[in-house]
């Protein structure tokens, strides 16, 4: 087979690591890749929302499987495309997407599948939308309705910051169209843990239980950002939380879809919040987290592909995974300033003696070539990724792999797994 991965951060770099390893796989393209992604799989220079492009570059190369890592090309309709081009694709329709590309949509099918989740209202202008917050009072979560790369939700402590973000959204239009609607919903207080499924849209085949750790510094403190570190198992998700997930969440959510002529079909990522009243759904995402995936792909004792191609064809019914009976960590390193202002070009040395340790992989998801160099080349750069025996013993070898990166540029949290170690 052949196949394309869309994007290029560590989330497709943990993708193609997988896929190439596939013994049904035998050439991967990803576009745009990265130069680290070159290692395993060709570099196609096509941007990821470009959907002609794709379309065209999966044709003419006799592409027989597209694995989207971004939400942003299946919101934008990659999966349409490639469908009407006759070409299978692991993940949502661009309606389907909706999931993720739209707040108020999916709150929507949340409160008609009856999911538990937060109370929330939709609004489009911005008195309305302070009246509310002064009724409901802080804490409370202001998020964009829809894709701000990552950067549309505020969990304000305060109804001044809550307003604030109001004010932002929708007078000062700094998300732009994605925020001239917000969504304003309660504050759940709790403990977060992800929580994947693949499915076909009918079967459902859930994966291994991850968390990832959101703040930049030490015992989840500081700014938010896409992700500092993850860990698999989540033990946090116990035998009775997975099973209320699977018949409270995931299948009224996908049953309601298909009900509604939007049959979700691909990777299905439940952001939960365990609270004292039970877990709730934060949301919903319509791919592989990152830095979830990193975990995720390390853990995964059977070949990806089959189980890619059985969702796309409906046949998912056929398909059980296998995982490594060990607990995977992973480790961002990321620019100093990140998740504000930060500079490129930073020299990383050290990275071939990290990688070169036993049960550790280093992925790659922001970085650049310079000869025989790596330099710095975003905000989140590189996911140091162990396994072992325990978290415990996982976190011991990140962190080993870790002290190995001589990268005075950059930053990293200590405390990864902290909560379950």
């Amino acid at each position: 087979m052949k196949v394309l991965v869309l994007g290029g951060g560590g989330r497709e770099h943990a993708l193609c690591w997988a896929i190439a390893n596939s013994s049904l796989v035998e050439q991967v393209f990803c576009a745009p890749g990265s130069d680290a992604i070159a290692q395993l799989a060709t570099p196609v220079a096509v941007g990821v929302e470009d959907i002609q492009g794709i379309v065209g570059f999966a044709v003419e190369s006799g592409i027989d499987l597209v694995v989207p890592g971004p939400e942003a090309p299946l919101v934008a309709g990659v999966a349409d495309g490639l469908k009407d081009a006759g070409i299978a694709c692991f993940g949502p329709s661009a309606a389907a997407a909706q999931m993720e590309g739209s707040k108020a949509f999916a709150k929507d099918v949340l409160d008609r599948a009856g999911v538990p989740t937060a109370r929330w209202q939709r609004f489009d202008q911005s008195a309305p939308a302070k009246a509310y917050i002064e009724k409901l009072g802080a804490p409370i979560v202001v998020k964009a309705d829809g894709l701000a790369a990552g950067k549309g939700v505020t969990v304000a402590m305060t109804t001044a910051e809550a307003i604030e973000a109001v004010e932002a959204a929708i007078d000062e239009k700094i998300f732009g169209e994605a925020g001239a609607s917000l969504v304003i919903e309660e504050f759940l207080d709790g403990e977060e843990a992800s929580f994947h499924v693949m499915t076909d849209g009918e079967n459902v085949v859930p994966l291994a239980t991850s968390q990832d750790h959101k703040r930049a510094g030490d015992g989840d403190s500081g700014p938010n950002t896409g992700g500092m570190g993850a860990y698999s198992p989540a033990p946090i998700v116990t035998d009775a939380v997975h099973q209320e997930v699977m018949e409270r969440f995931v299948h009224p959510t996908l049953k309601t879809m298909a009900a509604d002529g939007t049959p979700f079909q691909g990777v299905l990522y439940g952001g939960l919040m365990l609270t004292s009243d039970g877990p709730k759904l934060l949301e919903y995402n319509v791919r592989f987290g990152d830095p979830e995936c990193q975990v995720l792909m390390m853990r995964l004792k059977s070949d990806i592909v089959p189980a890619l191609l059985a969702a796309t064809e409906g046949e998912l019914n056929h398909v059980d995974l296998r995982w490594w009976d060990k607990a995977a960590l992973s480790v961002v390193m990321a620019t100093n300033g990140y998740p504000g202002d930060y500079e490129k070009g930073s020299p990383i040395k050290g990275l071939e003696a990290a990688g070169a340790l036993d049960d550790v992989m280093v992925f790659h998801a922001g970085s650049k070539r310079d000869g025989d160099h790596w330099r710095a080349n975003g905000g989140r750069v590189l996911g140091v990724t162990a396994l072992g025996d325990t978290i415990a013993a996982a976190q011991e070898r990140a962190y080993q792999a870790v002290d190995l990166v001589d990268w005075p540029g950059g930053f990293c949290r200590r405390d990864i797994g902290w909560r379950a170690v």
